[in-house]
């Protein structure tokens, strides 16, 4: 009878463990997209006859490919064509579009980013080349989940529109998508929980 008991009671462990986990991953987007910083990104189409997969949109963004000017220097290991953590600070340009203003490997760029600037955090495999080439980074947003059946008119209309996705980043650089847009019309919003 005791051997039962411990066994119900490492299955509820299992069990609350599983929910906790779950819970922190929740918890911890849903903070991102609450109290995060708003960015405002250009969408750009990245192949139009391959935008839809199913229920989703795979999309590109103007901070997509980040000039290598950008970065104060190359990473350590020349050629290391493992993922690398990548950070990249933004600035709002007068249409407040945010665009890539410093870049760095492994940290934060230098100094603290000014009241409307902001540092989102991204990883790339690509490997260092030389000027005027340009790192290919992604951010865990390039992928937009559309209601069923409406991610056709999204694909068609996304060479011919300006599209904004508006983005919540966290202190930590990690990003969120908030909301889509079709110029000033918002087409879609992410739900908090």
């Amino acid at each position: 009878m005791s051997g039962r008991r411990w066994m119900m009671a490492a299955a509820a462990l299992v069990a609350v463990l599983q929910i906790g986990f779950l819970a922190s991953m929740i918890t911890g987007r849903a903070a991102v997209l609450r109290d995060g910083r708003e960015v405002v990104l250009a969408v750009e189409p990245v192949d139009p006859r391959d935008l839809l997969r199913g229920d989703y949109v795979t999309l590109s963004y103007n901070i997509s490919r980040v000039p290598a000017a950008l970065f104060p220097e190359p990473p350590a290991q020349e050629g290391d064509e493992g993922r690398r953590t990548v950070f990249v600070r933004l600035k709002p340009d007068e249409n407040g579009v945010f665009q890539p203003v410093a870049a760095r490997y492994d940290a934060k760029p230098e100094g603290a980013p000014a009241p409307d600037e902001v540092d989102i955090r991204g990883s790339t495999r690509s490997r260092w080349t030389a000027d005027p080439y340009s790192i290919s980074i992604r951010y865990g947003i390039e992928r937009f989940y559309v209601p069923e059946g409406e991610g056709r008119a999204i694909e068609s209309n996304l060479a011919e529109r300006t599209f904004r996705m508006k983005v919540a980043v966290g202190e930590d650089g990690a990003a969120q998508i908030k909301s889509f847009h079709d110029g000033e019309t918002m087409l879609y919003a992410e739900p908090l929980y």
